[in-house]
């Protein structure tokens, strides 16, 4: 397969599905073959075609099952190892074919599940693109994408993934981002806005100048999520594990004891052959990889099987407020007139002046006058000290824009109302040689966080806190908006790890998850049990530390993982104890003779399809 002209090797997920699927088909052609040579009379011919197909499977797994010994692993595959070896040597021939049928058969439709669970994740990493269309002067050359360096103009046509993180060059550029969020309807995105790249040109070919090279980019850092997420066991598999060898004495005693009260081997065999507890260990890791694929499909990203089950038995989330369930960018609250000036032209005037400025306020009352519908003017004889005010001409007034020192420096007389000492950032505006107006500029929670409070209590979770470096005042009020049950204000990184620990150390909040955005977030999502970051626009930190990265710019996604993880989980467990509780019941019967290998081995392989069928929903919604 190429793509982007480069050739493609099959993957080894789908060199594993057909090497099993292989396997099951010869193990069944070779059940089927001994049938039919039964029915038409040529027993032997029967006898030894069932021996054959049993031996093909023993010798790959007695290969499998030593190199597990070498490890001090002893897992399902020794049982079914006893299992069709005890046939053989018993000649129950047929037992022994549909032993190796069913385990053959088992591995094959594993690797399928495991497949189709892996969907969504694995396209994040197919679709990746391997070349760009750079221009240099008036021609357009292809180079591999790690070729592209900030400050390239690179051209995506239409239907292409966008390559690199960049800003719009062209007038406008329409994308579908709903491979990264989730969101089925096109942006359009205009001059001068950044691009992620991994989203898809959805309208006319546009071009971006690069603001970073490739291996840097936001979808690059999404890639190497992607890839660890498959690179970790949750510990409820490795005690799957545990169990099957715990599992394999007890199997041992009870064959045992059913020859040795029956004086029938046969017996044993039998116990042995529906003793194999696959739901132990086909259901948890089936379960927990779905729910890794469904976090993917709604924008969560989770490192592992590991940090899925912490996820799902969490009780305490905290959340970091700028950023997280703010916007992370200072949005115009109000105006307030101060002398003679109408509050509208005073915020015409100011984002006028600030069209100018490199300030971020100063941003905010441009974007804050346009929504209003503004009129803005072009300003002449512009002067601005950063991080101080700017002044200039507008519409012939000279205007003042800054802080209240700035303004008193040129001779304002500048006094605040005391009852807009509310936490809010100020802008204060000075008109003709009088204070205008203040500006008043807040980090807004975002829409989709109202809700995110009662989603995380529907979800299991007990306790919800703020944990912030921000004034008191300020997240005390946002924090009684959503109905917080504490909020933790002015806190320092270590302070913040503090917090974490304290609640960790109290076993009604166990597992406690971290929510932020920020490198101060990074030591805390690092020890919490599940460090969640807010993605942006390039890798940071806080990323790089956690355990999970919402890609979308919603908070409320945080209370998706938490109801997927909890729900995958269930499911796990859920299908483990009626697997595992079929199979004892299925060893019973055998033992007392009621079940025979050939039956016993048809029955596992249905307990075997049940539970992967019910790990299997947790794929769904």
């Amino acid at each position: 397969m190429s793509v982007n002209g480069t050739t493609r090797r099959p993957s080894l997920r789908s060199e594993l599905w057909t090497g099993a699927l292989l396997l099951a088909l010869t193990a069944l052609a070779g059940v089927l073959a001994g049938v039919v040579l039964h029915v038409v009379g040529e027993d032997a011919p029967a006898q030894a075609l069932w021996a054959v197909t049993t031996v093909l499977l023993v010798v790959p797994l007695s290969v499998s099952v030593a190199r597990s010994l070498l490890r001090r692993d002893i897992g399902v595959d020794a049982i079914a190892l006893v299992s069709m070896a005890g046939a053989l040597v018993l000649e129950q021939y047929l037992a022994g074919a549909v032993i190796a049928l069913m385990l053959a058969g088992g591995n094959a439709l594993e690797e399928r599940a495991n497949g189709r669970a892996r969907r969504e994740l694995t396209a994040l990493v197919e679709r990746a693109p391997r070349a760009a269309l750079v221009r240099c002067e008036d021609e357009l050359v292809e180079v591999p994408i790690d070729e592209v360096q900030p400050g390239h103009v690179v051209l995506v046509r239409a239907g292409e993934v966008v390559p690199v993180d960049g800003v719009v060059e062209t007038e406008e550029a329409v994308l579908d981002e709903s491979a990264l969020t989730g969101e089925p309807l096109p942006v359009t995105v205009h001059r001068g806005g950044q691009v992620r790249s991994g989203v898809v040109c959805a309208g006319a070919a546009f071009e971006l100048t690069a603001l970073r090279p490739a291996a840097e980019s936001a979808y690059a850092a999404l890639v190497r999520l992607v890839e660890q997420a498959g690179a970790h066991r949750a510990p409820f598999v490795r005690m799957a594990d545990r169990y099957a060898a715990f599992f394999l004495p007890v199997t041992a005693v009870v064959a045992g004891a059913a020859w040795a009260l029956s004086g029938d081997p046969v017996r044993a065999l039998a116990v042995f052959v529906v003793a194999t507890p696959c739901p132990l260990i086909l259901a948890a890791p089936i379960a927990l990889m779905s729910g890794l694929s469904r976090a993917a499909r709604a924008g969560v990203v989770v490192k592992g099987g590991a940090a899925l089950e912490r996820l799902g038995d969490a009780r305490t989330v905290l959340l970091d407020k700028t950023g997280t369930i703010t916007l992370g960018r200072p949005g115009l609250e109000r105006v307030v007139a101060l002398d003679g000036v109408s509050e509208r032209e005073t915020l015409r005037l100011a984002a006028s002046l600030d069209r100018l400025s490199a300030h971020p306020l100063g941003e905010a009352l441009v974007v804050g006058a346009e929504a209003r519908d503004l009129r803005l003017s072009r300003p002449t004889s512009v002067d601005e000290k950063f991080g101080h005010g700017i002044e200039g001409t507008v519409d012939g007034r000279q205007v003042l824009v800054g802080s209240a020192g700035w303004l008193r420096g040129h001779g304002l007389d500048v006094r605040i109302p005391p009852d807009l000492d509310d936490g809010a950032a100020k802008v204060l505006v000075g008109v003709d040689g009088v204070p205008a107006g203040v500006v008043l500029l807040e980090d807004r929670v975002r829409e989709d966080a109202e809700a995110l409070v009662p989603r995380l209590r529907a979800a299991g979770i007990r306790h919800v806190a703020i944990v912030t470096g921000d004034k008191a005042v300020v997240a005390e009020r946002i924090g009684a908006a959503l109905g917080v049950d504490r909020v933790y204000a002015e806190q320092t990184p270590e302070e913040k790890v503090e917090v974490v620990r304290a609640l960790r150390a109290r076993p009604a909040l166990r597992n406690v998850v971290m929510v932020g955005d920020g490198i101060n977030d990074a030591p805390a999502l690092a020890l919490a049990d599940v460090g969640i970051a807010m993605g942006t626009i390039g890798a940071t930190v806080s990323s790089d530390t956690a355990d999970a990265v919402v890609l979308v710019e919603r908070v409320d996604r945080v209370a998706d993982a938490v109801s997927i993880a909890r729900r995958s989980l269930g499911i796990a467990r859920q299908s483990v104890v009626l697997g595992i509780g079929a199979s004892l019941v299925a060893m019973g019967f055998a033992a007392v003779g009621l079940l025979a290998p050939v039956a016993g081995a048809l029955l596992q392989e249905a307990i075997d399809v049940g539970v992967i069928l019910n790990a299997l929903r947790a794929l769904r919604s």
